[in-house]
């Protein structure tokens, strides 16, 4: 991981428009960098997910699914808002980690702090874009609830939702596994790795099952009541 200066982080990137932030995203600056990048993309799959659910709630066609749709807009929504939460917070990791890479290191004291503080720093770092990993896994699981259970005119939405959580999810994770090595505990680097690796599989499983139903055109059964 590269070093960085000091970067404000108390605009948040939800307050830009789509133009801005890319062209933030393009220019020399360390951040926004691919952790708020894949948050974004998992947003914008949330926010697909949850325009399914609308244009299906109230539906008599899908009447049966009316439970499904009534819970799927306000989690689509939760999921949005975090993923969007989650670029804020993958920046302030990113510059938190640059911080501890300019500590002074003149003296063996000195190099013992910074060497905690990167540490800790990189701790961070690897778990601000775990976060993404795992809501990207929240957000593929309702685009497969709803596929087959939904407005079958806007399914394909749910096929690029599913996709979305797949990039989000793949591209987080590429950013927890570099910061891996810079934990200084490789028992915990690995239980990371393999935490990582587990939902990523998940995620790209339930994108598949996702496609399949979307591109075959089935008609769902209601998922089970919830007990009460």
């Amino acid at each position: 991981m590269p070093t960085i200066g000091r970067v404000d982080t108390s605009n948040r990137f939800r307050d830009l428009t789509v133009a801005q932030f890319v062209d933030q995203l393009s220019s020399g600056e360390p951040v926004p960098g691919g952790g708020a990048a894949a948050a974004i993309a998992g947003s914008l799959g949330a926010a697909l997910v949850g325009m399914v659910a609308n244009l299906s709630e109230g539906r008599p066609r899908y009447a049966d699914h009316a439970a499904l749709h009534a819970r799927a807009i306000p989690a689509a929504r939760e999921l949005q808002d975090r993923m969007l939460a989650l670029a804020d917070e993958d920046a302030a990791a990113f510059a938190g980690y640059g911080a501890a890479m300019k500590l002074p290191r003149e003296t063996d004291e000195e190099k013992a702090l910074r060497a905690a503080a990167i540490r800790e720093a990189a701790l961070g770092a690897t778990l601000s874009p775990l976060k993404t990993v795992e809501a990207s896994l929240e957000v593929v699981a309702l685009a497969e609830e709803l596929a087959g259970r939904s407005n079958r005119n806007a399914s394909s939405d749910l096929e690029v939702a599913a996709l979305m959580s797949v990039a989000a999810c793949r591209a987080a994770a590429a950013n927890v596994f570099i910061n891996l090595p810079s934990l200084g505990d490789e028992t915990r680097a690995r239980e990371l790795f393999e935490r990582t690796e587990a939902l990523a599989d998940a995620v790209e499983r339930l994108a598949a099952e996702t496609r399949e139903v979307v591109r075959g055109g089935a008609v769902r059964d209601p998922l089970p009541a919830s007990p009460a």
